[in-house]
């Protein structure tokens, strides 16, 4: 079981930035993929990108975030830069164990964080 807690999230400005952080417990935290989703009020819960043996992001973040892990500290980031309105949600990190799952995919998922809002205003 590996448990997880986000942190970084605020109001931010359209075209600003910032980092979310997640903090793992876990032994094993290396054999985890890690991932982020969102979730605005209202719509589904949505893959915003993942990190494993590679990196991959969702169409509506390419190019504007991205996600790293340390895996000597068991942490996980978000880098967000040109925030959009549309980017205002609740972030969730999320781990999966690695090999042979859809890592875009909520439910190859088996730990969640409590999440952390971030809100961008126009």
């Amino acid at each position: 079981q590996v448990q997880l807690v986000e942190s970084g999230g605020g109001l931010v400005q359209a075209g600003g930035s910032l980092r979310l952080s997640c903090a793992a417990s876990a032994r094993t935290f290396s054999n985890y993929a890690m991932g982020w989703f969102r979730q605005a009020p209202g719509k589904e819960r949505e893959f915003v990108a993942y990190i494993g043996r590679s990196t991959y992001y969702a169409d509506s973040v390419k190019g504007r975030f991205t996600i790293s892990r340390d895996n000597a500290k068991n942490m996980v980031y978000l880098q967000m830069n040109s925030l959009k309105p549309e980017d205002t949600a609740v972030y969730y990190c999320a781990a999966a164990p690695l090999g042979g799952t859809y890592y875009s995919r909520a439910g190859s998922y088996v730990s969640w964080g409590q999440g952390t809002q971030v809100t961008v205003s126009s």
